[in-house]
C-alpha cells in the first residue's frame, strides 16, 4: 500500500493524469470509461479507467511542490511510467491571454523542494517525447497551445520580499506555476516520463487579492480542453 495515497500498487495503471485539484480529478475520471474511485487520503484522490482503450489514473496532488513530490513519488514506486500534470498558471506575457493553454518543456527551479533533490544548475525538463505528444494532440483537437519555458515558484500570495517577476518575463519565460519543476525533477532522476499542460487563468503581475479570478467561462472551458489534450497524449502511440 502507498502510505500517503493509499493505492494498492496492483491496481495502479501506468500511466497517469495528475492535477492539483481534487474537484478536477473527479472531473476528469467522469470523462472515462468504466471511471472508479482508487483512493482517498487527504488532498490524494485517485480514480481509474480507460481512454481510448487504454488503462490510465487520475490523481490530485494538492498545492506546491512539497505535497506533490509526495504524490508524485509513491505514483512512480507504485508502477508508473508515466506522468503528465494538467494544471493552470499566471501568464508572463501579453500574447498568453486567460484561457490559452500552454505545454512547459521545462521549469525554472524557484521552488524550494527540488534544491534539496539536486545541486544547482541541474536543469528542470520535460519528457520531449511526451511534449511532442501534448503539441500532436492539442493540434488535433485544434486547440493552439504555445510551448515553452515556465517558472515553478513557491509563493502564491506576495509578501513583503519582492520577486523579480520582470526579469523573467524579460527572458521569454510564459507562465509560472507551482510544481512543474518538481514533477520534471523527480521524473529525471527517477527515470519517468514527465509533462505538463496548463491553462491560463490570469496574469503573474495581477493583484491577486482584488483581480485575480480563475472561475472564468473562459478558464473554465480551457480547463476542459486541456484535459482532454492532455489524456489523448497520455494513450498515444501505444
Amino acid at each position: 500500500m502507498l502510505p500517503n495515497l493509499k493505492i494498492n500498487p496492483e491496481e495502479l495503471p501506468k500511466r497517469i493524469i495528475v492535477c492539483g485539484d481534487p474537484g478536477r480529478a473527479e472531473q476528469m475520471a467522469g470523462l472515462l470509461d468504466n471511471g472508479q474511485p482508487l483512493a482517498k487520503n487527504r488532498e490524494y484522490h485517485s480514480y481509474k479507467g480507460s481512454w481510448n482503450g487504454v488503462e490510465v489514473a487520475i490523481v490530485s496532488h494538492g498545492v506546491g511542490s512539497p505535497g506533490a513530490a509526495v504524490c508524485f513519488e509513491e505514483l512512480i514506486k507504485g508502477g508508473a511510467e508515466v506522468l503528465i500534470r494538467v494544471g493552470t498558471a499566471g501568464s508572463y506575457q501579453k500574447d498568453i491571454q486567460p484561457g490559452h493553454l500552454v505545454i512547459s518543456t521545462a521549469a525554472v527551479r524557484m521552488d524550494g523542494l527540488t534544491r534539496q533533490l539536486v545541486p544547482e544548475g541541474f536543469p528542470a525538463i520535460a519528457n520531449r517525447q511526451i511534449v511532442d505528444k501534448l503539441v500532436q494532440a492539442a493540434s488535433i483537437r485544434q486547440q493552439k497551445a504555445h510551448e515553452g519555458i515556465t517558472l515553478t515558484l513557491d509563493v502564491f500570495y506576495s509578501g513583503v520580499v519582492p520577486f523579480p517577476h520582470e526579469l523573467y518575463k524579460q527572458a521569454g519565460v510564459l507562465a509560472v506555476e507551482m510544481e512543474n519543476s518538481a514533477l520534471f525533477t523527480i521524473g529525471t532522476i527517477r527515470g519517468v516520463k514527465t509533462g505538463a499542460i496548463l491553462a491560463i487563468d490570469g496574469f503573474a503581475d495581477a493583484d491577486l487579492s482584488n483581480e485575480y479570478n480563475p472561475h472564468t467561462d473562459v478558464v473554465t472551458k480551457a480547463i476542459e480542453q486541456e484535459a482532454l489534450v492532455a489524456l489523448d497524449a497520455l494513450v498515444a502511440g501505444v
